[in-house]
């Protein structure tokens, strides 16, 4: 009997390992209702599991779609609205009537990770609801630490790039002098709670506004020079990391280096009215599918090396009743048919996402390597964005196994492949702005050896 409960147990070890195997903990999505043709909660919640994502952001407390991720394990985070702001700073009954409301009766079936109060409220200048915004934070804070859930549910707020007064370059982030008294007390409290500073970066928005040729593939994770940050000499890759990295500049100058960053809205509209340049399925594509990819290599930010910081993609579906232009309403990944809008690679390693073919290629070995016929200068700039990634190109440096032919097809060749494997082989981690192809021909040769995919 000890040896079936023994092997029982083992059992259920590994099943747990090749779960954690399948899933990215520092990916998430928020999960949007201003929409008239959504899915069932309950659907929506089976859609995620099939997927990658760990946890969901939802911008209010809609009880039904808590109850839809009950048993899930899947992160939940919460929020109240700016209008309960006021109420929540003034009364603690209220802070703990909508405690008592919003989070015991769900938890923790429902795995409630964080709770926002309010969402951007600094962009709206509204000084007192700014005000009272600290002292909601902590009245919420005393609710649940009046029911033991203080250490297991955060609470913070979510805060716009709009915030930064400077962020160009990264190292140069400071926040405008009209928030810093605000926000020194924010942030003291999210260093005395061990809370996230959550923000909202959107290379989108900083594209429309940056008329530099070189922004769009700055933006979309694609090969491009960098741009040079020449008070740390750091050569950033792409727009994320130099936002978040300016959002971490701006945090050191206050004092508060330990305070963690999160990324609650990022992402890219495949639709745009006629005047709203870059927004189309191609970019979105090549945005979410590279930041992923990014997530996924673990490198993090020149600033934050070697972790991946918490991101929460915008979003799960379209949502056709938002005001404003045709861009606003089309950020989705997912139709409401369940099916994916454009593949970013985020259904798990392995498993089948909802109506989606069997793969019959899904145990060939890849590899990513340069279309015929590409321009070396278009290969120098792939060779540079690869190894600027964080992957290691010590192979074809001189007296690498690849170093030779000392040619720049086959250094990035060799560069390019290595950054599609260690990227976990998600199809837009082979693009490089559309001059790489995946192969089945191993184009290893002598003693040099390409990883390849299988």
């Amino acid at each position: 009997m000890d040896a079936v409960r023994s092997a029982a147990l083992l059992a259920l070890l590994l099943l747990n390992i090749i779960e954690t195997a399948y899933t990215d903990p520092f990916l998430g999505i928020n999960y949007g209702q201003v929409a008239d043709n959504l899915p069932e909660p309950s659907a929506t919640a089976k859609l995620i599991g099939t997927t990658a994502i760990e946890k969901v952001r939802l911008f209010g407390v809609d009880p039904a779609i808590i109850k839809a991720f009950a048993n899930t394990g899947i992160g939940i985070v919460i929020a109240t609205s700016n209008g309960d702001i006021p109420a929540l700073a003034s009364d603690p009954n209220f802070a703990k009537t909508w405690i008592n409301t919003n989070v015991l009766p769900f938890y923790p079936a429902t795995k409630i990770i964080l709770i926002n109060v309010g969402n951007e409220v600094m962009i709206f200048g509204d000084q007192a609801l700014a005000a009272n915004l600290l002292p909601a934070m902590q009245n919420i804070q005393n609710a649940l630490n009046s029911v033991s859930l203080g250490g297991k549910i955060k609470v913070s707020t979510v805060h716009p790039m709009t915030l930064l007064a400077q962020s160009e370059p990264p190292s140069s982030g400071v926040f405008d002098a009209k928030y810093v008294d605000v926000l020194k007390g924010l942030l003291e409290f999210n260093n005395a709670t061990g809370s996230p500073f959550a923000i909202n970066p959107y290379p989108y928005f900083a594209y429309r506004s940056d008329t530099r040729p070189e922004t769009l593939a700055f933006c979309l994770f694609q090969p491009n020079k960098g741009r040079f940050d020449s008070n740390t000499k750091i050569n950033y890759m792409n727009m994320f990391d130099a936002q978040v990295d300016a959002v971490r500049s701006a945090l050191n100058a206050l004092g508060f280096k330990n305070v963690e960053i999160v990324v609650a809205e990022t992402g890219w509209p495949s639709k745009g009215d006629g005047d709203e340049a870059g927004a189309s399925v191609e970019n979105a594509k090549a945005y979410n599918g590279g930041l992923i990819a990014h997530l996924r290599s673990k490198v993090g930010t020149p600033l934050m090396p070697g972790k991946s910081v918490d991101t929460y993609l915008f979003a799960m579906y379209d949502e056709n009743l938002k005001p404003g232009p045709l861009s606003e309403k089309s950020f989705g990944l997912f139709k409401p048919d369940l099916t994916m809008a454009y593949d970013v690679g985020l259904a798990k390693a392995g498993r089948q996402s909802p109506k989606s073919p069997a793969n019959s290629t899904k145990n060939a070995a890849t590899w990513c390597v340069p279309k015929d016929g590409i321009p070396d200068d278009k290969l120098q700039s792939n060779l540079d964005f690869a190894c600027g990634q964080g992957i290691d190109c010590k192979e074809i440096g001189p007296g690498g196994a690849c170093f030779e032919p000392n040619t720049v097809t086959s250094h990035a060749a060799y560069a390019m492949n290595l950054f599609y494997q260690k990227s976990q082989k998600t199809p837009s981690s082979c693009d490089f702005a559309q001059t790489a192809i995946l192969s089945s021909k191993n184009p290893s040769y002598g003693g040099c050896t390409y990883p390849g995919s299988s």
